[in-house]
């Protein structure tokens, strides 16, 4: 009851370098495709991808991430939403062992290092039916058609519910500063170009996707990809058009006074002040078809209302520099 504390150690962290003497440390937001002898963790990624292979989760590639303490990403190709699911489950835990295999922890937070990039779980999307894909029209921007553009509005338009299920805590880093665009990672509907930057070059048909980069690896999968769905479905049926509702395209960050729909948030902020019966509102849009229940909607809110003041009820170590000094300096 007396300690607030925790501490995180990597041997590819920069504050590393004095004990290992090797020079071959990643520097803060340096990691992004970092290759050995700075990047120490391929070994154990490409034991966990091989794993998961076996499995039966087919792995698209592996590399480091942007965080130099360790941060890396495997990802898995595009799957049916249940095994979308069980994928991301099965992956957690594989990794899990690997590492305490290896000596090592794997952690999955969205924010362990203050300051250093977050960790996020990014859903790419396709809607197909009779074997084609709805969203693909090769003179669309992006390579994306009218369809998959109302999918993204319903996507930004129920963003702030969307985002109470899928986030728990992170800040604008790489993901989650801007609303919709072709290749930019700042934003929270993104189309991707992978090797095509330019929005107007035209992609295969069965690569024409979207990329819903908020969530984080703490949010139930199943939950988050019934949620996305629906919302995506939503916006398809009201023909919520992203640009008339003022979601871009666009390919720089939002400046801080740009104008964004009332039911958008970069980020979920949950407050204390709103009421659950207020998100239950926002979030009727789930109950179409039976897909989510009264029931698991209000136990979900109050789970994480129950998070929020658990979190809020304990003592915070940058408490202690902000309030201790008795003179209130902190507070001018």
């Amino acid at each position: 009851m007396n300690v607030a504390a925790y501490r995180v150690e990597s041997r590819e962290a920069d504050w590393k370098s004095h004990e290992l003497g090797s020079g071959f440390t990643i520097p803060r937001h340096g990691g992004y495709h970092a290759i050995p002898p700075q990047d120490q963790l391929h070994n154990a990624r490409t034991r966990i991808s091989q794993r998961l292979e076996a499995m039966g989760v087919p792995v698209k590639y592996h590399h480091h991430e942007v965080g130099g303490p360790g941060q890396c990403e495997i990802e898995t190709r595009m799957l049916p939403m249940v095994r979308t699911g069980d994928a991301t489950l099965l992956a957690k835990y594989v990794a899990r062992m690997t590492a305490r295999e290896m000596g090592m922890t794997a952690t999955f937070m969205p924010k362990p290092l203050f300051g250093e990039a977050g960790s996020g779980l990014h859903f790419h999307q396709q809607v197909w039916k009779n074997g084609t894909n709805v969203f693909y029209d090769a003179g669309g921007y992006g390579c994306l058609g009218q369809t998959a553009r109302f999918y993204i509005g319903g996507l930004l338009a129920h963003g702030a519910a969307v985002m109470a299920i899928t986030i728990r805590r992170r800040t604008p880093t790489e993901a989650g500063a801007g609303l919709r665009g072709a290749g930019e990672r700042h934003l929270l509907a993104r189309q991707p170009q992978r090797g095509h930057p330019h929005p107007q070059v035209r992609q295969p048909p069965d690569s024409a996707r979207l990329e819903f980069r908020p969530p984080d690896a703490t949010t139930n999968p199943y939950l988050a990809v019934a949620a996305q769905l629906m919302a995506g479905i939503d916006g398809i049926r009201r023909r919520l058009d992203p640009t008339t509702l003022g979601f871009g395209p666009m390919t720089k960050t939002c400046s801080p006074g740009r104008p964004r729909s009332a039911g958008t948030s970069r980020r979920c902020r949950r407050r204390s002040s709103r009421r659950s019966t207020r998100w239950s509102a926002i979030m009727a849009f789930l109950l179409e078809g039976s897909v989510f229940s009264e029931e698991m909607i209000h136990r979900w809110i109050s789970r994480k209302r129950a998070e929020e003041r658990a979190v809020r009820d304990r003592p915070h170590p940058y408490e202690i520099e902000l309030y201790y000094d008795s003179s209130g300096r902190r507070n001018d």
